[in-house]
């Protein structure tokens, strides 16, 4: 049975760890956000399309039929 303990990590090494760990998190959330915001305004301008679309058939009834 080996009783010997594994090496403990320098605190440098572990800052740097938690550093890059930081990071990666704040990129991943930027990205994310990034993702969503482009979704929403994915779906806000296909309801505008739709919106013209109708506009333009309403004002084309109103003036030719």
């Amino acid at each position: 049975m080996d009783t010997q303990a594994e090496p403990r990590p320098h605190r440098a090494q572990a800052f740097l760890r938690k550093l890059v760990a930081g990071v990666v998190l704040i990129v991943a959330v930027a990205l994310a956000f990034k993702l969503v915001i482009g979704f929403v305004m994915a779906i806000f301008w296909t309801i505008v399309a739709v919106a013209l679309v109708i506009a333009i058939l309403w004002a084309l009834k109103t003036l030719f039929w």
